[in-house]
């Protein structure tokens, strides 16, 4: 099994930075994808950004791309997500999220999900 625990979140003003961590509680973290989504009240899971196992690769929604920054640390079973320039509509809980063998934009295909932190943009 996969726990996972995010951390970071709070309320900022915008145009401020936050940085959210993810940690994993498993036996081999580089053996999972990990991503990144948001959940806004009344709103879909959307996706926000996505990090291959080795951490080489990762993809990003056109919304965020540019502003946010994810990366992962296999030796400390960690991941991150830093999120710069932040706007009101970035306002939503966060989570993260690992799958074996998939890494991608669909959270359905995830199956591990920690329980979220709230990220509130405001002035």
């Amino acid at each position: 099994q996969v726990q996972l625990v995010e951390s970071g979140g709070g309320l900022v003003q915008p145009g401020g930075s936050l940085r959210l961590s993810c940690a994993a509680s498993v036996r081999t973290f580089s053996a999972y994808a990990m991503g990144w989504f948001r959940q806004a009240p009344g709103k879909e899971r959307d996706f926000v950004a996505a990090i291959s196992w080795s951490g080489s690769s990762t993809m990003y929604s056109a919304s965020v791309k540019g502003r946010f920054t994810i990366s992962r640390d296999n030796t400390k079973n960690a991941m991150y997500l830093q999120m710069d320039s932040l706007k009101p509509e970035d306002t939503a809980v966060y989570y993260c999220a690992a799958d074996r063998s998939y890494w991608g934009s669909t959270y359905r295909e995830y199956d591990y999900w920690g329980r979220g932190t709230q990220v509130t943009v405001s002035s």
